[in-house]
């Protein structure tokens, strides 16, 4: 029944990609990468960022490179995210409308900011790339044989257009 999409849990082409969740993303970016079942461990989250330095994408990472085998990191944000403009007041003023309580926003920190400014957005897709490649490559517990490769990807057409690049193989 699903024969054509047998495969193993290690990715065939080493590499582990963090992208946007962005339904705009779901099939253009395998397509444009040219990716088949099989080929990499795909890990989405909102705006594909690691936001510290030990959050669950960055977990994901560390996985893919010692336990299954990755050598090589794509992250790829792409133009037009909602990441970038998220207003964390609009969040909250959702989460008060649902029946969340201010006692519960304020009593919440997370790495020093307010429920808040956690939720508000990176207002550039250029520049979170820049740092979550750095992140990931500058990240104590990733070696140094790791390379890291930084893209921003047209949602219409798939084009992509390289940001950085970091690590071993990043010279060439």
């Amino acid at each position: 029944m699903y024969e054509p999409y047998l495969t193993t849990k290690y990715p065939d082409r080493k590499i582990a990609v963090l992208s946007c969740m962005d339904t705009r993303m779901t099939v253009l970016l395998p397509a444009a990468l040219g990716l088949k079942n099989g080929d990499v461990k795909l890990i989405k989250n909102a705006g594909g960022r690691v936001t510290h330095p030990y959050d669950s994408a960055m977990f994901s990472l560390l996985v893919a490179v010692y336990e299954l085998g990755v050598d090589t990191i794509l992250v790829i944000g792409h133009d037009d995210c909602g990441g970038c403009g998220l207003k964390g007041s609009h969040m909250v003023e959702q989460m008060l409308a649902h029946g969340i309580t201010q006692e519960t926003l304020d009593s919440i920190q997370v790495e020093g900011k307010t429920v808040e400014e956690w939720l508000t957005g990176f207002g550039n897709v250029e520049k979170s790339v820049e740092y979550t490649v750095k992140t990931i490559v500058e990240h104590p517990l990733m070696h140094r044989d790791i390379t890291v490769l930084g893209f921003v990807m047209d949602p219409v057409t798939g084009k992509l257009r390289e940001i950085c690049a970091a690590g071993k193989d990043s010279e060439k």
